[in-house]
Formats: C-alpha cells, sequence, structure tokens
C-alpha cells in the first residue's frame, strides 16, 4: 500500500469543537454552531451560559441533532476503516528503530515523517506512542540538537499530536530542562518566525501545554524568554490567520497567570495589539474572546491599569463587546478598573460609551451570580458618572428601574 494512503485527515467538520475529536452524536446549538452531544453537555451542566466557538450568551441551551451530519461522518468512517486499520500497524520494534534512528540522525527525517502519519490515523496511535518508553524523550531530544527547519517542523509535530496524552507534557517539561534547554527554545523561535502557518500554529500550542503545567516554574521559565515573547506579540499584530491568532492568544494567556510576566506583556505593547483586533470589525467573536480574557488577566497589574486607562479606545472596544465575546472577563476587567481600583478615565469612557445600559442588559442575562454581583457595583459606581456626564447614561437607568422589577440595580 503506497504511504499516500497511511495519511488519514479528518474533516474539520466532523471534529468537535470542543473535544477535537470525530463526532459521536453532533447536536446544533441555537447559534448554529454543532457539537458532540456528550462534550456539550459537559459544557453546559459545568455551569457555562455561552456557546464555546462563538462566545455568545445563549438564549437557549436546548440543542438539536444534526442527523445531517451524523450520516456523513458514519460514511466517512466506514470508507476511512480499512484505511486507519492499516496505519496502526507499526510494531514497538519500529518504533524502537525509529527512536534509534532519529537519536542518531540516520534517515531522521524519513524516520519523523512516518511517526507523523501514524500519529496522525487516530488517537489509538498517539497513546501507543506516549507510552512508549523513551519516545518523547528522544523526540525532545532532536529539538535540543538540530537546527534543520524541515526536522524542527515534524518534532513539533509530533509534540503536538502527542501533548494532550496523560503524562506527557510532563515529561516534556522534564526533557527540555535536563538538556539544553536554550536551544530548545531557540528552535522553537526559529519555526515562529520562520515556519509554515501550521507549523507556527503548532509551536504555539506546544507552548501552552507547557504553560497549562501546575507547575508554576514551567509559566515562568517561558515567561522569562524575551525573544518567545517578543515573536508571540509580533504574530499577534501582523497574522490575520484566525488559528494562528486563537492558538497565540491561547498561549499569552496560559503563560499571563505568572505575576511577574504581565507587566512585561505590556511593555512589549501588548494593549494597543489587543485594542487594534476588538477594534477590527473582522475579527472573531472566538478570538475577540480571547483578546478580552488577556486584556482583564494583565489589567490585575499596576501597569496594565495604567495602560488600559490610557487607552480609551480599547476600553470603549471592551464595551461595545460586552454582550458578544468574553462577556465575563469584559465585567471582571470593568469592574476592577472602576470599582476596585476607581480608574477615573475609564469610568468616563463606560458611561460616554453606553456601558451602563449594556452592563444592565447582562444583568438580565442567565449570567453567573458572581458576575451579577460585579454588574450591581459596576452600575452603582457609573451612576455618579451618567449624572455628572449627562451622557445619557441615567436615561437608561430610570427606564431600565421603571421597566424591571425583578432586579434592582441600585
Amino acid at each position: 500500500m503506497g504511504r499516500e494512503e497511511l495519511h488519514i485527515t479528518v474533516p474539520s467538520l466532523f471534529k468537535c469543537p470542543i473535544s477535537m475529536e470525530v463526532m459521536k452524536s453532533p447536536v446544533s446549538l441555537c447559534t448554529g454552531v454543532t457539537y458532540d452531544r456528550s462534550s456539550i453537555q459537559h459544557w453546559l451542566e459545568s455551569g457555562h451560559d455561552t456557546c464555546p466557538a462563538t462566545m455568545q450568551v445563549l438564549p437557549s441551551k436546548i440543542f438539536v441533532p444534526n442527523l445531517t451530519l451524523h450520516r456523513l461522518i458514519h460514511l466517512w468512517l466506514h470508507h476511512s476503516t480499512t484505511a486507519a486499520a492499516t496505519a496502526s500497524l507499526i510494531s514497538s520494534h519500529q518504533v524502537r528503530v525509529f527512536i534509534e534512528n532519529i537519536t542518531e540522525n540516520v534517515d531522521r527525517r524519513d524516520c519523523l515523517e512516518k511517526i507523523v502519519e501514524f500519529a496522525n490515523a487516530r488517537d489509538e496511535n498517539r497513546r501507543f506512542l506516549a507510552d512508549f518508553d523513551g519516545f518523547v524523550e528522544a523526540i525532545v531530544g532532536v529539538l535540543c540538537k538540530s537546527a534543520e527547519m524541515e526536522v524542527v517542523e515534524l518534532v513539533v509535530r509530533v509534540l503536538d499530536l502527542i501533548m494532550s496524552q496523560n503524562g506527557v507534557k510532563e515529561r516534556v517539561y522534564s526533557s527540555i530542562f535536563r538538556s539544553n534547554h536554550q536551544k530548545w527554545f531557540a528552535s522553537i523561535c526559529l519555526l515562529l518566525r520562520n515556519g509554515s502557518v501550521n507549523s507556527k500554529i503548532e509551536s504555539a500550542r506546544v507552548l501552552e501545554y507547557l504553560a497549562a503545567l501546575e507547575v508554576t516554574e514551567s509559566k515562568r521559565r517561558i515567561a522569562e524568554e524575551e525573544e518567545i515573547l517578543t515573536v508571540l506579540l509580533r504574530l499577534l499584530a501582523s497574522e490575520n490567520d484566525f488559528n494562528l491568532c486563537g492558538a497565540v492568544l491561547s498561549c499569552l494567556i496560559a503563560v499571563s497567570v505568572t505575576r511577574s510576566v504581565k507587566p512585561r506583556l505590556v511593555r512589549f505593547r501588548l494593549i494597543p495589539i489587543l485594542s487594534e483586533k476588538l477594534l477590527n470589525p473582522n475579527t472573531k467573536l472566538s478570538t475577540a474572546g480571547k483578546c478580552v480574557k488577556l486584556l482583564s488577566r494583565v489589567s490585575t497589574c499596576p501597569e496594565g491599569r495604567s495602560a488600559i486607562s490610557e487607552a480609551p479606545k480599547c476600553v470603549a472596544a471592551v464595551v461595545e463587546r460586552l454582550m458578544k465575546a468574553g462577556t465575563e472577563d469584559a465585567v471582571a476587567m470593568l469592574w476592577g478598573l472602576c470599582c476596585v481600583h476607581g480608574e477615573k478615565k475609564v469610568k468616563d469612557v463606560v458611561v460616554k460609551s453606553n456601558g451602563v445600559t449594556k452592563i444592565l442588559l447582562v444583568m438580565q442575562s442567565e449570567c453567573e451570580g458572581h458576575v451579577r454581583r460585579m454588574c450591581g457595583e459596576l452600575v452603582k459606581t457609573l451612576r455618579v458618572g451618567c449624572k455628572v456626564g449627562g451622557s445619557g447614561g441615567d436615561g437608561a437607568l430610570r427606564r431600565y428601574e421603571t421597566k424591571t422589577t425583578h432586579i434592582m440595580p441600585c
């Protein structure tokens, strides 16, 4: 059988946006996005009231079976079974040979290509590789030695495929810092700068996996690599590819948990970059939601608060998207800036941007209790600005109090 027959690509429409696995029971939300039933049920039962892909607040949590897509997936699975079974036929001996070859640089590229084909085929294959003794360490070792672009791309592709498997992130992290970690990060930077779009996405995802480790040290180590942060922010500012921007934002969100990295992100002009994304009408809701989440993170440090206060367009953009993208993060950010730290410039912009009305609308939606409480405090804080500024917000409050009795903002 030809090698091209071993590579099985799953159509993106067949994958659940949450689990990224082939959907067994596709159902559609009122937003039009389709998910696997078990994944979206878990999402909703966890207390979320938004569509995971669009971040829109759901007026209804009812989902409808997508029978047409279910039939298409069934047909595709039937026709791909034979190829998938063939792609699974790889022995422990072959993997051992691959490990020896890539370690000793014998047909390294060819071995890595075969491993990528095998890992791409199915989740069982990825588990097999992840559990194979010495495989993860050998793959990481290549990144610490090789500077050949095609080899580096293949290694990162393999890592991206297996990082979600149990225990792999921890082993990758340990392997990196037992060896030449500076060389490892240099290889990742090489891909982020000069690799294909897919390679850049995979590199950002690998970094995100490492930053998501419970070990605080992992986030700090990545945050200390200024070259990594610089390249990621440059990509975010210059790239329009939806998937790449999403991967970079997810990586930065994971890294930004570390207190020390927030001022540096601000220093590297994160706020203007995120402002541009939010102001761009072509920015998708999921991307905008991640931008708001990252803004919320950096707004907790003095440098972040100062930069946001001096960026009225940024605040206005957050208010504009308040009901559509990252509602909870947007409310948390505005609450922190206006209620906790009393940033007058931010309060003025929120009032002038009709923010009071939008905050009241959030209160009326099916939001979490803590979000409703923050909204209530925001309304009380901003009401003074409404009356002083005369921007129409106080009228919105009066209309709200007249027509609504089940929620009292003040």
